[in-house]
């Protein structure tokens, strides 16, 4: 105010300063923020910093301004939008609206929007099929963002639980429709990867509903932060036929909330089935090998008693026939046919000329022994 003069009407001047002033107050009082759905004109970007356009319908025109960094849908000239923005009197004069947050509403504007930043968001890689991880095949802890009320959260949680067993489940509650819905989901993303132990796997889901409700997954916000998860994402919003840019994000993309918990556990019926089948496969080719063992067993101590047998009586011939060329060799057997051994002093002598006369020789016949002396020698 202008000397600290009385705000009132009654006759009180005002610096043109001091009545912006004054008129933003009482706007900021009475209309903190309004919602407004026109049509898009006039778009433009300034300085890579500063969002210019014009809402309008069929017979009036706003004019918009908002930081760069709070377009979070891409927009164009002719698109259809829904803007939270408060009122304000611009240092100029000029009424302008300033914008919090934009959105397409409408089928055709919501499906322009997606397609521009889909084409950003592609040209950044962040949908390239080599950052796609595998899910674990038996997940243990899962984190699971969407709300606790939804009819898609309870048909998910009832599939999971009837499919397998065992599993800790975190949920970040948090509503999934709405201007509130992005920044909820951002924040239950954010809580979800930084927990101590990390999770096996993360679960964003969310049942049917028009475009303008399930936008929310293809805000920009959203759809990076599931791009930048540690934890892989799986992500089953709306119907088959509903694909948002969170999907395109995602590790695993799934038709359903309840085909999301048909992608993450198998069904324990079919794994006991399966594995029944298994073990009784693995039992008879158990029991196939141990019979074929045991006839090669059988057969091979067959032949090593054949072959034993036959290496016995060769064995026993050969022992048998140098029995008797010992036999025939023994000096006994020598002496039995009429011939002596003559030995002096032990030693077995060989030939006369080994002999004087006078020596004393042992005499061995076949029964006994002489002993005598030499007396001649021819």
């Amino acid at each position: 105010m202008h000397n600290g003069t009385d705000t009132s009407i009654d006759g009180v001047t005002l610096q043109v300063s001091d009545a912006i002033d004054l008129i933003n107050t009482t706007l900021d009082e009475v209309y903190p923020f309004i919602i407004i759905e026109g049509e898009v004109a006039s778009f433009k970007v300034n300085q890579g910093k500063f969002v210019f356009f014009d809402i309008k319908d069929s017979s009036g025109t706003l004019g918009c301004f908002m930081m760069v960094f709070k377009l979070k849908f891409p927009i164009e000239d002719g698109m259809k939008v829904r803007v939270v923005a408060q009122p304000k009197l611009t240092q100029w004069g000029r009424f302008s609206l300033t914008v919090d947050t934009v959105q397409p509403v409408g089928e055709g504007s919501l499906k322009k929007s997606m397609e521009l930043l889909k084409k950003k968001l592609e040209d950044e890689g962040l949908f390239d099929t080599t950052r796609k991880r595998a899910l674990p095949k038996y997940p243990v802890r899962i984190g699971v963002v969407s709300s606790s009320q939804a009819a898609g959260y309870k048909d998910f949680i009832k599939i999971l639980q009837n499919r397998w067993g065992g599993l800790q489940i975190t949920l970040a509650d948090c509503t999934v429709q709405g201007d509130r819905a992005p920044s909820q989901i951002v924040g239950a993303l954010r809580m979800l990867n930084e927990l101590p132990k990390q999770l096996d796997v993360i679960a964003v889901v969310r049942g049917g509903g028009s475009a303008d409700d399930l936008a929310t997954f293809s805000h920009e916000d959203v759809v990076r932060a599931i791009a930048g998860s540690r934890a892989p994402i799986i992500v089953g919003v709306g119907h088959e036929v509903d694909v948002s840019l969170a999907d395109l994000a995602a590790d695993v993309r799934a038709a359903t909330p309840s085909n999301v918990a048909e992608i993450l556990v198998p069904d324990k019926r079919e794994v006991i089935a399966s594995s029944s089948q298994i073990v009784l496969r693995v039992e008879t080719a158990l029991n196939t090998y141990i019979r074929n063992l045991t006839e090669d067993v059988a057969g091979q101590s067959l032949a090593m008693h054949d072959e034993t047998c036959t290496l016995i009586d060769t064995r026993s011939e050969t022992a048998a026939a140098l029995t008797r060329t010992l036999q025939q060799l023994n000096p006994q057997t020598v002496l039995q046919r009429g011939y002596a051994v003559a030995r002096r002093g032990g030693e077995v002598i060989q030939t006369v000329s080994n002999v004087t006369i006078g020596d004393r020789l042992d005499v061995q016949l076949r029964d006994g022994i002489i002993k005598t002396e030499v007396k001649n020698v021819r």
